[in-house]
């Protein structure tokens, strides 16, 4: 599949488009950043990392709607603190003025997290973002307890990068955010990547809480199965989670045409109903369905 053929993809399953969970926008400088260190990160994991999708802002919203994706995030990530505050701020303005996005959050481990994730979730965040890997922070550090009890009795979920794929961090892997989920047992933690490339911990993670959720982002495609491949048994936990596995691609950062997530997802041969689940229902359950035209409704 091209992603040309994409629509007439979700139109076959009788969706009215998609819902993507774990899509990027940043403020120009860092979403550079980001690009830079894909540039530069064969040296580290013996295999290029070439963004498939590198034009403007205005070009890749335009292609996600080419696609049919009606509703997404607009995931970003600190690296240090006094950054996440603002980053937040800008994610709420380019949802506000940017078809299908969803207002989107962040944090990182500091005295002021707890006032500006309140201040975002009033403010009508819908989803936020904790790269443990990327910002290399503790998940279980004491300033955050305060960040995913509020998370958690709010509802309003939070991806989480904690799997040690690509590259393990020292605070990446199933334990310390299983550690996060036993005092904070209702958060609502969508785990990017499927915990790549711990899938059966991770996998274990979501039967023990009721509202984890594993997001598809690169798993089955060939570029991850060459890193961590998918084992069948985690293939038929996925069937068994229906109603907590989500739709992720990891636009526009990934290394293949954004088809290669959908075959994917068709190759694991879970049906029709599953693969409705995932690139709509559970989406919309989460981040809320997109009001449509009557034409697409």
């Amino acid at each position: 599949m091209q992603d040309s053929d994409v629509p007439a993809w979700w139109q076959r399953l009788g969706l009215p488009g998609m819902i993507d969970v774990h899509v990027h926008f940043m403020p120009d400088r860092v979403m550079r950043a980001v690009w830079n260190y894909f540039d530069n990160v064969a040296e580290s994991f013996g295999r290029a990392w070439p963004i498939t999708y590198r034009g403007t802002e205005a070009e890749r919203v335009a292609q996600l709607h080419a696609l049919g994706v009606r509703r997404f995030s607009a995931l970003l990530y600190p690296h240090k603190p006094d950054m996440a505050e603002s980053l937040s701020t800008w994610a709420r303005d380019f949802a506000a003025r940017t078809l299908g996005c969803v207002p989107t959050g962040t944090f990182f481990p500091e005295p002021s997290a707890e006032r500006y994730v309140r201040e975002a979730v009033e403010a009508g965040t819908v989803i936020f973002k904790a790269h443990v890997q990327v910002g290399a922070y503790d998940p279980r550090d004491p300033l955050l307890a305060p960040v995913w009890g509020l998370l958690a009795e709010a509802g309003t979920p939070v991806v989480v990068h904690c799997g040690s794929g690509p590259m393990p961090g020292a605070h990446t892997g199933p334990g310390p955010i299983g550690e996060v989920l036993a005092a904070h047992p209702t958060l609502t933690a969508v785990i990017a990547h499927a915990g790549a490339p711990e899938y059966a911990e991770h996998v274990a993670l979501a039967r023990r809480y009721p509202n984890v959720h594993l997001d598809t982002t690169m798993v089955g495609t060939a570029y991850l199965e060459d890193l961590a491949p998918l084992p069948a048994d985690v293939v038929a936990a996925f069937g068994e989670l229906q109603d907590r596995v989500v739709l992720g691609a990891d636009f526009p950062n990934i290394p293949y045409p954004y088809a290669e997530q959908l075959d994917a997802l068709e190759r694991f041969g879970l049906g029709d109903d599953w693969l409705r689940a995932v690139c709509w229902d559970n989406g919309a359950r989460l981040i809320g369905a997109p009001d449509l035209p009557a034409a697409l409704g």
